[in-house]
């Protein structure tokens, strides 16, 4: 069986890389599909904490930081993190009447 998700490093998750139509794929490997997706998509809240804590302490230093410099740092920091955030929980959201299917 191929592997039909790929690693993404930014996310720090593995994301669905179908290589052909879902239609296409025999109800075996959707159900395959569908059970790795729904134990990947269940660790997407405990990933957004992780990244949450990290933010915490990037923004306590900020708090106390003096260098415009490096405030502006922190802050791009702060401003990458609470990005990944955001994706995370749209795959974690837009996914949720996929992964319904598994239960369905």
């Amino acid at each position: 069986m191929q592997n039909n998700f790929v690693w993404d490093e930014r996310l720090g998750i593995s994301l669905p890389h179908l290589i052909r139509p879902w239609e296409l794929y025999d109800k075996r490997e959707q159900a395959s599909i569908l059970l790795q997706w729904e134990k990947i998509r269940g660790t997407i809240p405990d990933r957004i904490g992780e990244i949450e804590k990290h933010i915490n302490i990037l923004q306590d230093q900020l708090s106390t930081e003096e260098s415009f410099e490096l405030s502006c740092e922190l802050n791009y920091k702060i401003a990458g993190l609470a990005s990944v955030i955001n994706d995370l929980w749209l795959w974690y959201r837009l996914n949720q009447d996929i992964t319904s299917k598994i239960h369905g």
